[in-house]
């Protein structure tokens, strides 16, 4: 059966149409364009009709740190807990237009993730479409919880897999995608400087191996990077992309368009965290200026929130903060479309409205390439040609 969703207007690709329809067949988009006819209209008189959209980064097995802390989260959430959190998680993220997930790293809940998206292709449970990167990958000692912050013969539970040297780095490569990891996630740095200072913690040539035996098996790689050596190293090691960069400078940022690296500048997980705890980093400062020179830099920019950090569901902050802090709506609305989906290499059946593209669709009340919170006021979500009960 046919699907005629009748919007005010179509938008994709950085263009309002007004008047124009799109048809959905089965779970694809089948037309697009003024006068379609079908078995049976929706009609979305004053709304927006868009591709649905897409957060490059996120977490799914984390809640806000203002619930629970990170460290208790991970130290005391039974694995099976949190994913049933998860599952709630997915579910709200959808709910709230997001059909594509990048989830960046279970955060000390294993190969759950792994589950989580068989749960959701299977149609077990309602979530987004997701790629995933298993435990992540961080350099012994580098990452949390933190020992020093616990009795030494604890025995802790850490937030991603820890390796030392070429060839552990290369083997925990090799064992999280053969696990099931879409994506491998490297932590280039981390805050394990003497006095809590963010310092690089993998060697420029372990960073090498691992990005090296990641695209032997066909997969990309992500670099959490907040100091501008850790981008350099990352850069020059050939990840996909670099998360947060809050410590980038313009000419790191150059040699990343350079060698077409994408860059997640996680605006919104610097501003939750600055509520949470203040911000004695300045972090806020430092992500805006950032983001500033990855503009200048003409590095390519997606949308990736850092959802977990603060609520799933409340993904489209990251977009009004893009918004109010140098792009335009129109060009917000671009990255977590079109963008997204060639970083995640899916562009060629997402990110756009077009004939022949899978049926993932959000129409919001008003015009969000004009008023971004539109975002905000969901009437519909469809993803592969089905609507979600919101």
């Amino acid at each position: 059966m046919s699907i005629v969703l009748r919007p005010s207007r179509v938008w994709s690709n950085g263009e309002s149409r007004e008047g124009w329809s799109v048809r959905v067949s089965g779970e694809c988009i089948e037309a697009a364009g003024p006068s379609l006819l079908g078995e049976e209209t929706v009609d979305l008189a004053g709304a927006t009709l868009l591709p649905g959209l897409i957060d490059a980064h996120s977490h799914l097995f984390l809640h806000p740190y203002d619930e629970v802390s990170w460290d208790d989260q991970v130290l005391k959430e039974p694995e099976s807990y949190r994913t049933v959190r998860a599952v709630t998680h997915a579910r709200a993220a959808l709910r709230a237009g997001f059909t594509y997930l990048r989830d960046l790293g279970t955060e000390g809940a294993g190969y759950a993730d792994v589950s989580l998206k068989r749960a959701i292709d299977e149609g077990l449970i309602e979530g987004p479409r997701l790629q995933i990167a298993t435990r992540a990958i961080v350099a012994t000692g580098s990452y949390g919880p933190a020992r020093a912050a616990y009795r030494p013969d604890c025995c802790l539970p850490q937030g991603a897999e820890e390796a030392s040297g070429v060839e552990e780095i290369v083997r925990a490569v090799r064992v999280q995608a053969a696990h099931g990891a879409d994506w491998i996630k490297l932590y280039g740095d981390y805050r394990a400087g003497p006095h809590g200072e963010t310092v690089p913690t993998f060697s420029q040539d372990e960073m090498k191996a691992a990005v090296d035996a990641a695209h032997d098996l066909g997969r990309p790689v992500s670099v959490h990077a907040g100091s501008d050596e850790g981008l350099r190293r990352a850069a020059l090691a050939g990840a996909d992309t670099i998360e947060h960069g809050y410590g980038g400078t313009r000419d790191t940022f150059a040699l990343m368009a350079e060698r077409n690296i994408a860059f997640l500048p996680t605006l919104a997980a610097a501003k939750a965290i600055a509520g949470y705890f203040g911000d004695p980093r300045n972090n806020v400062e430092r992500s805006v200026k950032s983001f500033a020179h990855a503009r200048a830099s003409g590095v390519v920019i997606g949308c990736g929130s850092d959802a977990g950090v603060f609520a799933h569901g409340d993904n489209a902050r990251e977009l009004e903060l893009m918004a109010a802090h140098g792009m335009s709506a129109n060009e917000a609305l671009v990255a977590a479309t079109r963008v997204n989906a060639a970083i995640l290499g899916v562009g060629h059946e997402l990110g756009e409205i077009r004939e022949g593209f899978l049926a993932d669709l959000v129409a919001v009340d008003g015009d969000p390439s004009a008023e971004i919170s539109a975002l905000r006021r969901v009437r519909l979500v469809m993803k592969g040609g089905k609507a979600v009960a919101l």
